[in-house]
């Protein structure tokens, strides 16, 4: 077995924080680190001063080199199923930096253009639902819901991302059928893939993680916390990276609820409660994008992933919108997921997604 890639750690540290802010008890919820991670390393490239500090105090100080390293994550690859945008999208009245315009533009999939927010926002919002919902082969559809972008938006910056992974060894379809699962609401039956053969394992800090390998270096990992909880407790920023290290092959009898989980959240309230509070103010300093002062106005993301007998299907958008500011044992052993549980899928050293699934709903046999 090859040797799984790690996380970085300023990622982790970024994410583990991010990921608490969006547990809401009994309830399943999934995001895109990579995505999110994305247009904040970009917001800070062109940010200075106190609004910096602000952002790098969550992302790292580093966030150039994580910047590289989550393009890095989702770099072509022959026969994989990847897609990335990053968008950014101006009226053409706003004098934009080249330098920032250079770092969109040294981003996978970039898409640069003027756009007339004042004169006809409901043409530019179909025509960025449009360009996110070809990228994710139409799973997110409307990452601009009606009334926005408001007319008075100077600037609109996009990531969206869509992968499909499939297993390096599937699951039989003969073998999925119907088991409890201990969900918030009460025990209920759901459609639950097997197999068994060595898979990673690993045991930290109460809790238990086994690995789904995909191809084309694409993993998906399913922590169980050791004592059962309606929801899953928060990711100690270490805890991943500890049960990578500690992740060993191991002859595994795994039972996994076929799911999908969706979620759509504004993120302006979870950032603000981390520190980010200066960038939706007029003391905002976004310096390095224009000589125009601007300032966050909403940050919106959506996320979905489906992992059925054949692989896992993601995908995630985010949106930043601104406007003008004024200035393991040899043994075989069980991995039942029958109770709320934790999933990262994740490439190189980026997490693509992080979520927990409390009452899985099945999105159907593979197909």
């Amino acid at each position: 077995m090859s040797t799984i890639p790690r996380l970085r750690r300023d990622h982790l540290e970024f994410a583990a924080p991010v990921d608490r802010e969006l547990i809401h008890p009994g309830a399943s919820h999934v995001w895109s680190p990579h995505s999110v991670g994305t247009v904040l390393a970009l917001l800070a490239s062109g940010s200075s001063h106190r609004t910096l500090a602000e952002i790098v105090s969550l992302i790292g100080r580093d966030f150039a080199g994580q910047l590289a390293d989550l393009d890095a994550s989702v770099g072509p690859t022959d026969g994989l199923d990847l897609a990335v945008l990053n968008g950014l999208y101006t009226p053409a009245d706003l004098p934009l930096r080249r330098t920032f315009v250079e770092h969109v533009r040294a981003r996978g999939g970039t898409e640069v253009a003027n756009v007339d927010f004042r004169g006809d926002s409901e043409g530019v919002r179909r025509y960025i639902n449009g360009r996110v919902a070809q990228v994710t082969h139409g799973l997110i559809d409307q990452l601009l819901p009606p009334g926005l972008p408001p007319p008075d938006v100077r600037l609109l910056l996009v990531n969206a991302l869509w992968v499909r992974v499939a297993w390096q060894e599937p699951f039989k379809l003969s073998q999925t059928g119907p088991r409890p699962f201990r969900a918030p609401g009460g025990t209920r039956p759901v459609p639950t893939m097997h197999r068994t053969a060595k898979l990673p394992l690993a045991r930290a800090h109460g809790w238990s993680m086994v690995t789904l390998t995909g191809r084309h270096g694409l993993y998906l990992d399913i922590l169980l916390p050791d004592v059962a909880s309606p929801t899953p407790p928060p990711l100690a920023p270490g805890l991943l990276a500890a049960l990578h290290r500690g992740a060993s092959p191991t002859m595994t009898r795994l039972a996994l609820p076929r799911f999908t989980v969706r979620t759509s959240v504004s993120l302006l309230g979870p950032l603000a409660r981390l520190g980010l509070k200066e960038m939706v103010t007029d003391r905002a300093r976004f310096d390095a994008i224009s000589a125009e002062p601007l300032k966050v106005s909403e940050i919106l993301h959506q996320a979905v992933l489906s992992v059925d007998e054949k692989g896992a299907e993601g995908a995630a958008a985010t949106g930043v919108m601104m406007l003008r500011g004024s200035v393991l044992p040899s043994r075989s052993v069980e991995f039942t997921v029958d109770r709320p549980f934790v999933l990262a899928l994740r490439r190189a050293s980026s997490l693509l997604f992080l979520g927990r699934v409390t009452d899985p709903v099945d999105p159907g046999p593979a197909s």
